[in-house]
């Protein structure tokens, strides 16, 4: 497939990816300011500006309006405000390239229109600060997923990545997955523990999304899918949407990451800290740099989930802005096109490509609303 047929292909049907990182990465940069940091520009230090959201033939993307675990409380839902905030200066600075998107009909429309649909996705259950009543709000104000966890366990839901406590979810955290069913918002388990996994698909009458997550049974780490599950997904028709991370993509960068979480701990600081973790990680690289992961091992994930879940579970969310690391070949967001021939060469149909690029999700976003009520 040539470069214009993919790009044909990727306006035909419009690549949606499932987590990006844009705002809070802007927010560190920045402070928002669209002015010092000028996404219509190339800016270098990020991973996501519109030249290269336009290379890459992005068409819809769930943006995270993510706080971290650390915040908590009220602190995390102003938090959280501000970064919906920012998403939607985004569309005001630029209404020639970005329209706000709460629906599939709304991508469409954006799409039809040449602008890039922007849907919301909050990242982590700590930013409803246990209230149902925050999250019925959130969902008004456009979010359309709530990752249940991040790296921390929140009280009703366990994460991956954090001791574990109740085994799955709480009466409560089964409240939040019955309300976001009425609500028509999507439940997504990446971050969360596998036995949130299985709770969460137990109780929900809607779809599930995991917004930015791998195969496990590629590179065993908890941020992945194990094949249970996905199988389960099946059963849901729900979507994995595979991630871009080298940390969750590779067996050996995984490694590599799980001694940097060590040296981390052993310095008396928290791994699950972005700024602690990321500081270890960065002494470490330039003396020993990390393995590297390829578009190859991100292609192997996406064909063991269809082998597994089938071709109508799989999606993208490459969690750009979110990661220090990149895998290479599929550095920034103007790279999808080339993952996409990298299918393509391997036999991949148009029909099962345009399933990957947004088909499947679209669906799941539809399906979701219209289990709510």
């Amino acid at each position: 497939m040539t470069s214009r047929s993919v790009r044909e292909l990727l306006v035909a049907a419009p690549l949606v990816d499932g987590h990006n990182d844009l705002a809070w990465a802007h927010r560190e940069l920045a402070g928002y300011d669209l002015d010092a940091v000028d996404i219509a520009l190339p800016q270098p230090a990020l991973q996501t500006d519109l030249p290269r959201l336009r290379a890459g033939c992005v068409g819809a993307q769930f943006w995270s309006v993510f706080v971290p675990a650390s915040m908590a409380g009220g602190e995390a839902v102003t938090a959280t405000l501000e970064q919906i905030a920012f998403v939607r200066t985004l569309i005001r600075r630029y209404p020639d390239d970005f329209a706000l998107a709460r629906s599939a009909a709304d991508v469409a429309r954006a799409a039809g229109s040449g602008r890039i649909a922007s849907l919301l996705g909050m990242e982590g259950g700590h930013c409803i600060s246990e209230s149902l009543g925050v999250l019925a709000a959130m969902y008004d104000l456009g979010v359309r997923y709530l990752t249940l966890t991040h790296n921390d366990n929140v009280s009703w839901a366990d994460s991956a990545t954090d001791e574990p406590v109740l085994r799955g979810l709480s009466a409560f955290g089964e409240d939040v997955v019955a309300e976001m069913n009425r609500l028509g918002m999507i439940v997504d388990l990446s971050h969360v523990s596998t036995d949130v996994m299985r709770h969460a698909l137990r109780v929900t009458k809607a779809p599930v999304m995991f917004s930015h997550s791998s195969a496990r049974a590629i590179c065993d780490v908890p941020r992945n899918v194990p094949d249970d599950v996905l199988e389960t997904l099946a059963g849901n028709c729900g979507v994995a949407m595979i991630t871009f991370v080298p940390m969750f993509v590779s067996a050996a960068t995984a490694h590599w990451y799980e001694e940097c979480q060590q040296l981390t701990r052993d310095r008396g600081l928290d791994p699950r800290r972005f700024a602690e973790l990321d500081l270890v990680m960065r002494e470490r690289a330039a003396i020993d740099p990390p393995p590297g992961a390829t578009i190859d091992d991100v292609v192997r994930h996406i064909e063991h989930v269809r082998e597994v879940a089938g071709v109508g579970a799989i999606g993208i969310g490459g969690d750009f802005d979110g990661t220090v690391f990149v895998t290479e070949g599929l550095a920034d967001v103007a790279a999808y096109p080339a993952l996409f021939s990298a299918l393509a060469a391997r036999g991949w149909s148009n029909a099962d490509l345009a399933k990957l690029a947004g088909r499947n999700v679209l669906r799941v976003l539809g399906d979701v609303a219209e289990a709510s009520g």
